[in-house]
């Protein structure tokens, strides 16, 4: 990992600059919240195809839904917690149901919103969006990463839900890595163990992994960037090669990675699956990475967990 931190929130508002300059059809709605979403930088160069609804999430989501049967490419940003939660039933019912060509990004998941609190940090989101028939649902881990899934869901004809977060993190891959919808990244080759991670949590799993090998216990990380359709043949396949599994994320342990994670198990190689993340519970308000270590999702947390005994 390289020293450089970025939020792939900022990323989000850097890509969707370049997006909008190569392809007039990219249009972008926010709700009231362009400066935290990174939005506005798309709006202050093309503020014809930027649209400002307030804070009216619902009506941006059903407005979104009709632009784009116009031929538009409706980019719609908001915290998870709203674009998820506050809108859940226009993304049901106004875009998941008729299949429209809806990207919904939405920032500031998880506990790492920090300091907003229980009532911002949306830990149901992935939960939410993965049971809603038609939605591809991605994490992304990184800067490189962001980058490429937001000018690569402009591809797919379909609703997609892509979750950012607030926390800067370290950049993890170079800017020529190759990446595709539905296929996880392994990263070494340890046999130990195998730790499933997603968004912010990659680079804590890869701080573990590190630590690990300066005591000669080798583990694999694997970056589950897509969390529908996630990818089953990684997943038996590290089963089948390593000791222990763990999953890790920035979210509940109900609904989430783990639990996508486990359905693949227990369908295709039942083995057991040690989930890590928050443990049915909100959040608390709380500098994000103090939050990362309460709620037992740091590399710490990971090392401590290969190290047990059975």
């Amino acid at each position: 990992m390289k020293e450089e931190k970025k939020a792939t929130r900022q990323s989000y508002g850097e890509a969707l600059l370049e997006l909008g300059r190569k392809n007039k059809n990219i249009v972008v709605l926010d709700a009231d919240l362009s400066g935290a979403t990174k939005t506005d930088l798309f709006a202050k160069e093309f503020p014809e195809r930027f649209f400002d609804m307030g804070i009216s999430e619902q009506d941006m989501m059903s407005t979104a839904a009709g632009l784009s049967t116009c031929g538009k490419i409706p980019y719609v940003s908001t915290f998870a917690v709203f674009a998820a939660g506050r809108a859940y039933d226009q993304v049901r019912n106004s875009i998941c149901y008729p299949k429209l060509n809806v990207k919904i990004c939405a920032t500031h998941a998880g506990v790492t919103v920090g300091e907003d609190g229980a009532t911002h940090q949306m830990l149901e989101d992935l939960a939410l969006m993965r049971t809603l028939p038609n939605m591809t649902v991605l994490s992304t881990s990184d800067d490189t990463q962001t980058k490429w899934a937001i000018e690569e869901i402009s591809k797919i004809k379909g609703p997609v839900y892509l979750r950012l977060a607030r926390l800067a993190t370290p950049i993890i891959y170079e800017e020529n890595e190759k990446f595709e919808i539905g296929k996880a990244i392994q990263i070494g080759e340890g046999t130990e163990a195998t730790i499933f991670a997603t968004g912010i949590t990659v680079s804590e799993a890869i701080k573990a992994q590190e630590e690990l090998k300066e005591e000669g216990i080798n583990v694999r990380v694997v970056d589950v960037h897509t969390i529908k359709p996630i990818d089953k043949e990684m997943i038996i396949k590290c089963a089948k090669e390593t000791k222990k599994l763990i999953s890790v994320e920035d979210h509940s342990i109900i609904g989430g990675l783990g639990s996508a994670i486990s359905e693949v198990l227990t369908e295709k190689y039942p083995t057991k699956l040690t989930r890590m993340g928050i443990k049915d519970t909100f959040g608390k308000s709380g500098k994000a990475q103090e939050l990362v270590e309460y709620f037992g999702i740091s590399a710490k947390s990971i090392i401590d967990e290969i190290k047990k005994e059975g």
